[in-house]
């Protein structure tokens, strides 16, 4: 699903849970869901912009900058709606936890493509050591019957 509804969904949830009196942490789905959404279209903007195969350049261009702009406009709604129910800290607050979760996800993407990385190499040694183990063996049969063809053995 397009980044940009999900957030305008979640937005709307957000908006009428606060109009309804409900307290963020019980909207804590929907603030997640938005940030996720918001940051998807960031992600979409970057990788469209970096990427060889877009189609045509000043349409694709248009189209992840209007989903950026709509995001961060998301995003200072939300601002607001958090700054007039809690206020400056808990929006303040709200940022640290975001970045503290976003780094603690960024590190556990690294801990994981290095535990594949170490995987790989280690059924690459594995693979070798076989192929080493199969041509020794080989060797040794091949031996074995050239002496038995000769009368040595």
């Amino acid at each position: 699903m397009d980044p940009i509804t999900i957030a305008a969904a979640s937005f709307a949830a957000i908006k009428s849970g606060v109009a309804a009196g409900k307290e963020l942490h019980e909207l804590s789905k929907h603030i997640g869901s938005l940030w996720g959404a918001i940051d998807q279209a960031r992600n979409d903007h970057s990788s469209a912009r970096n990427s060889p195969f877009r189609g045509s350049t000043e349409e694709e261009a248009m189209d992840t900058f209007v989903n950026l702009q709509k995001a961060k406009d998301f995003e200072d709604q939300l601002r607001s709606v958090i700054l007039e129910t809690r206020g400056y800290g808990a929006w303040q607050e709200l940022i640290k936890i975001r970045a503290d979760i976003k780094e603690r996800k960024r590190k556990a993407e690294i801990a994981r493509r290095l535990a594949r990385k170490e995987r790989i190499e280690m059924i690459g040694k594995i693979i070798l050591t076989l192929l080493g183990v199969a041509t020794v063996a080989g060797l040794i049969v091949i031996g074995v019957l050239i002496m038995q063809r000769q009368g040595i053995l």
